[in-house]
């Protein structure tokens, strides 16, 4: 079979956008491959024994009673399935991650310019309509006068290429002017699971306090039972819909209004079940070793942006509450420090107009996030052991990271040393101050 010849399902998600399961051409797909595993647990009569059953039987019958009917789940976890889903608001993206096994890829605003992505609005509203381009409009028009203005500031060096150059100034004015798309804009992302996982997480996401990702998990659920029917349609507990529906609607969002600038708010590690050796001696660019998670957990609370928390959030090692975006906590400074004075000054004025507009919006908070630009601080809360902590900070305090995240990553290091360097914990932070650095242009994945 050629690769034009595959069909890929494809569900389109009510309001827009769509879900697209990969198929990959496999003889022995993801169903073929749970069964052939499974086979393994039962018999050792070997993988071409399991080979010539499968061959046989199939593995649709088999999916439909092992794993569904009898509810074998480790079954589904030997299949794995690639989904695409396309078109959805940057708030949809974060609830499908919203996992502690989510595998993927999300569209970079980093690498992308995002001027002319669709936006959405939920309330289909004027209002709505107009809140969403003033902030397309503030973002394109800023773009090229800011480009300029930090070509000026990091000239280019004689040893620097100008293609290379030219990608990396790219890269910074997305990176500031990113504070300025509202988390409405629409996004891509690819999501690596396996059949168990995704019937685990379209469960949850059914109850989901947004209408759009509610519609998602639908447009999901459809795609998966088109393909594989035998291992979807697992029977639906009233109780269990009902408790779901109930923690989703009252606390699956965070957010604290008071919420301090930086605090570490809880440290519940137990000393005594450190080596201090262990900490000591791990060269750079080594983890530490899991079992020391074993002595506990920190918890810290500090205020991010959204654009950042998108982040941050990829550690999925800690634990992070869900941040409601709002315009409470005020807009991050930064962003409006790495840009020229000129839209600095237009910004001052535009933000206090859209933050009116917003809250004139006859609407709830849940709804009210796909109108607030990712500029906007929101409340964090992030919980996690030594080893996922300390991975944390050595990756996001280099200064390829976005500098309001490389802050907090710096300040949840300095509080891990604080706390521990006296029992032997040594942490490779890469210190050097923010600056221009060429090579982001080199980080972008490009056709060749």
């Amino acid at each position: 079979m050629k690769l034009d010849e595959i069909v890929h399902a494809t569900i389109p998600i009510r309001g827009g956008g769509e879900v697209i399961l990969l198929n990959t051409g496999a003889i022995i797909g993801p169903e073929a491959e749970a069964m052939l595993q499974a086979l393994h647990s039962r018999s050792v009569g070997g993988l071409k024994s399991h080979l010539e059953v499968l061959s046989e039987r199939g593995p649709e019958n088999f999916m439909k009673n092992f794993y569904v009917g009898y509810g074998h789940k480790s079954i589904g976890d030997c299949g794995t399935i690639t989904l695409f889903i396309e078109g959805v608001s940057m708030l949809a993206a974060k609830a499908i991650q919203d996992w502690p096994l989510y595998s993927g890829q999300e569209a970079s605003t980093r690498y992308i310019d995002f001027k002319i992505q669709p936006l959405k609005n939920p309330l289909g509203t004027k209002d709505g309509t107009e809140i969403l381009e003033a902030w397309r409009k503030f973002y394109q028009d800023a773009m090229e006068e800011t480009k300029e203005y930090l070509k000026n500031k990091f000239p280019m060096q004689a040893d620097e290429a100008g293609a290379i150059y030219d990608k990396a100034i790219n890269a910074r004015a997305f990176d500031a002017l990113r504070g300025f798309l509202p988390s409405g804009a629409t996004t891509n992302l690819a999501w690596h699971t396996n059949l168990r996982q995704a019937a685990d997480k379209v469960a949850l996401l059914r109850h989901h306090p947004l209408q759009e990702v509610r519609d998602i998990s639908e447009a999901i659920e459809k795609t998966l039972t088109v393909s594989y029917p035998n291992s979807f349609g697992h029977k639906r507990y009233e109780a269990t819909e009902n408790y779901n529906a109930m923690w989703m609607k009252d606390s699956y969002y965070h957010h604290d209004k008071n919420c301090p600038d930086f605090k570490l708010a809880k440290n519940n590690v137990d000393i005594s079940l450190l080596d201090e050796k262990v900490l000591n001696d791990r060269p750079a660019k080594t983890e530490l070793p899991k079992h020391l998670a074993e002595a506990g957990t920190l918890q810290f609370e500090f205020t991010l942006d959204f654009g950042s928390f998108r982040d941050i959030h990829r550690h999925r090692a800690v634990t992070q509450r869900m941040p409601l975006l709002t315009t409470e906590l005020g807009f991050e400074s930064w962003y409006l420090e790495e840009v020229p004075k000129s839209v600095k000054d237009r910004a001052a004025i535009f933000l206090e107009e859209q933050e009116e507009k917003i809250a004139n919006l006859n609407t709830t908070k849940e709804i009210a996030q796909y109108y607030t630009a990712m500029g906007y601080k929101t409340a964090n809360r992030l919980t996690g052991n030594l080893p996922a902590l300390v991975y944390l900070v050595e990756l996001r305090a280099t200064r390829f990271v976005h500098p309001t995240l490389r802050k907090r990553a710096l300040e949840i290091s300095e509080t891990l040393v604080k706390e521990f360097s006296k029992n032997g914990l040594k942490i490779h932070i890469d210190a050097e101050p923010d600056r221009f650095d060429v090579k982001r242009g080199e980080h972008d994945i490009v056709l060749k």
